[in-house]
């Protein structure tokens, strides 16, 4: 498969698993949080999916479409893991929807996700969801089926216990 293939399966896979996520959380409130700003895209559409909501986007540096960038009272810049400690005492347990796309597709990937597990698993809130482009194992939460056509693997989906 081509890298631009597997592109855009992935992008199907994240949206298909945001979409769901969105519809199980219709009557949890929290904010969302979205671990990788990027160039804006998912951000943009999980407004689009959640509009009564406060998302707030975590990234080192801003990259995005200016029409996709949150203003500054919704971007938490920096390293992730002092971030997310913020955020932590901010938000407590309180948040509804993470999504993290954080990391690069390499063998790093797994120390990431060690680093930001504990991390995120006390803001998470019972019943809320976490969605991810990696495997984020947590005795707090339990694996999601993913939605139809989205192949094992290709994304995550947790919900807190």
């Amino acid at each position: 498969m081509s890298r631009l293939d597997s592109f855009i399966r992935r992008m199907q896979a994240q949206r298909d698993c945001l979409n769901d996520a969105a519809r199980r959380l219709a009557d949890i409130p929290g904010p969302v949080l979205d671990l990788g700003l990027g160039n804006g895209r998912t951000f943009d559409h999980l407004r689009e999916i959640m509009p009564d909501r406060e998302i707030f986007v975590f990234d080192r540096v801003v990259n995005s479409n200016p029409k996709s960038t949150p203003d500054r009272d919704h971007i938490f810049l920096g390293e992730a893991e002092e971030q997310l400690a913020i955020a932590g005492a901010r938000f407590g347990r309180t948040v509804a929807l993470i999504h993290s796309d954080l990391g690069t597709g390499t063998e790093d990937d797994a120390r990431l996700a060690a680093m930001v597990v504990p991390l995120i698993v006390p803001m998470l809130r019972p019943g809320g969801i976490l969605v991810a482009n990696n495997r984020f194992p947590a005795d707090a939460w339990d694996e999601l089926p993913l939605p139809e056509g989205v192949p094992a693997a290709r994304y995550f989906m947790y919900r807190a216990n």
